[in-house]
């Protein structure tokens, strides 16, 4: 067996430690839940066909989202920004409804960043389809299955909540609306 030369040994080595270290620091940087909260049952909204926490069932809560890259994969889903409507309350930037023509979204907490996204555009890319939507709310990861959050679970951390228009320009069929992959960037 041939050995390799001390100096090619020492490269290899430190290209080796430099890995390792990346993949740690990668490590480091991924978003893990922050805590979790036990389920309660509560009389709440069925029009909207959301799903409900069980009791003494445990629900992860997250203070953070996945890191951000140029196109970040998260989760599309569906909500009504208007009076009435999923949220049931203003948006968190502004304190206003947004009709469902309008193209805008809410961020998971972590991705909300305590409304430093407020009213900025980001991109939406599925399918070689894009939109652009303004950020005007926040999906709670660190809270819920109480009263205020008509007793859901609270919000993953990978959420892109988007109005019906965002569906529509990303031609997604009506009958597919709800929840999809997708990446998004910001603008």
């Amino acid at each position: 067996m041939k050995l390799l030369h001390p100096a090619l040994s020492h490269v290899l080595i430190s290209v080796l430690a430099i890995v390792v270290a990346s993949a740690a620091a990668a490590e480091a940087q991924a978003c893990r839940h922050s805590g979790k909260l036990r389920g309660t049952r509560g009389k709440r909204d069925t029009a909207h066909g959301s799903d409900c926490c069980k009791s003494g069932e445990f629900y992860p809560t997250y203070r953070c989202s996945p890191p951000m890259t140029g196109r970040t994969k998260a989760t599309l889903t569906l909500n009504s920004f208007e009076k009435g409507g999923d949220g049931d309350a203003p948006s968190e930037c502004n304190n206003q409804f947004h009709c469902d023509s309008t193209p805008v979204v809410a961020l998971s907490t972590g991705w909300y960043h305590d409304g430093k996204r407020c009213h900025k555009e980001i991109t939406i890319h599925v399918n070689r389809r894009s939109v652009k939507a303004k950020v005007v709310d926040e999906r709670d990861s660190t809270t819920g299955c109480d009263k205020d959050h008509d007793f859901q679970p609270p919000c993953p951390n990978n959420i892109v909540d988007a109005s019906k228009v965002v569906w529509k320009a990303l031609g997604v069929p009506e009958s597919d609306w709800g929840e999809m992959e997708i990446f998004w960037s910001e603008d």
